[in-house]
């Protein structure tokens, strides 16, 4: 990305990196970076990116001059692993390759999730619902074509189901959705809200196409449906959502995400979205939903190890 507003965050992190004495560069997967580019960045500062290179042997990666033993991936992969990543049995690449998009499945991370929070559950005493909604998945499904419909129409009603159950064991008042999403790729692409199961039996071409690709125009065929959560946080009358960021098992900052444009029953990553920093302030006060937040972002890093670990290929 040329997103300078992102790369200053990237800046931000190879500061942090060379604080604790590591030499650290910064590579790019372009075909356009050809030589070292310097990019100015909003705060006055100017981030260098350099051309990749693979070792005489073809074993490692690296820059001009810069034998790295560690490789930090910040590219999602979603258009597939690149071929200059690939045989890197001497370095360390993390995330791995079978973290990015390319393989991934939110379907997989949320089935992990759903056994780490079982167990956190269990020894808290709190009802797991609290802390994981209800998902389902499914495959082999083609919006321009209009097939895998029913099953698709059939997971929601079951799911909405399952959601009304919950909701009067404790009194919730509000209605009921879901959100179904492509289970592959990232960035706010190929989402939408349902209510009801009609719905998605019932939709338009404009409907169709918008869940059909996602990020890269690759093709949705496998999808997932999780239990919609009413969004409580509202920055200025617009609707937020907490994003909360951790290095190794700490807490270490958030943000909201906040559109103007949305519903507390709507993705908030789409079009209107932006960003306001959030201060994790009276943390210790017993009731502080902060707090709560972190926890959640704790049992999920959890649950992404516990992924990861079960969906990695076999050692070599």
């Amino acid at each position: 990305t040329r997103n300078t507003f992102y790369l200053q965050n990237v800046a931000r992190l190879i500061q942090i990196f060379r604080q604790t004495g590591l030499n650290v560069r910064l590579g790019s997967l372009s075909d356009d970076v050809k030589e070292p580019t310097n990019i100015d960045l909003p705060d006055g500062t100017t981030l260098t990116l350099e051309p990749l290179e693979r070792s005489a042997n073809g074993r490692r990666l690296g820059l001009k001059n810069f034998d790295p033993c560690t490789i930090l991936l910040n590219n999602d992969l979603s258009s597939g692993i690149p071929k200059v990543l690939e045989g890197l049995h001497e370095q360390n690449l993390l995330p791995p390759l079978h973290a990015g998009w390319a393989v991934r499945r939110k379907t997989n991370h949320f089935a992990a999730y759903d056994e780490v929070v079982k167990k956190f559950a269990k020894l808290v005493d709190v009802d797991p619902w609290m802390l994981n909604p209800y998902f389902a998945k499914c495959g082999e499904i083609n919006f321009q074509e209009r097939t895998g419909e029913e099953c698709l129409a059939a997971n929601v009603d079951s799911l909405l189901a399952k959601i009304r159950k919950k909701y009067k064991e404790y009194g919730i008042e509000e209605k009921p959705f879901v959100i179904v999403k492509a289970d592959a790729g990232t960035y706010g692409m190929g989402i939408m809200t349902v209510r009801d199961a009609s719905e998605v039996k019932d939709l338009n071409r404009k409907q169709r196409n918008k869940m059909s690709v996602v990020k890269e125009g690759l093709e949705v065929s496998e999808v997932i449906i999780q239990e919609g959560v009413h969004t409580i946080e509202h920055i200025n009358d617009a609707v937020a959502e907490p994003v909360v960021y951790m290095i190794d098992r700490y807490v270490v900052g958030s943000f909201y995400r906040v559109n103007t444009l949305r519903g507390i029953d709507e993705n908030l990553n789409a079009p209107g979205a932006h960003f306001v920093p959030l201060a994790f302030a009276d943390r210790n006060t017993p009731m502080n939903r902060f707090y709560k937040y972190g926890v959640v972002a704790r049992l999920a890093l959890l649950a992404a190890a516990v992924e990861l670990e079960v969906t990695g290929p076999p050692a070599v």
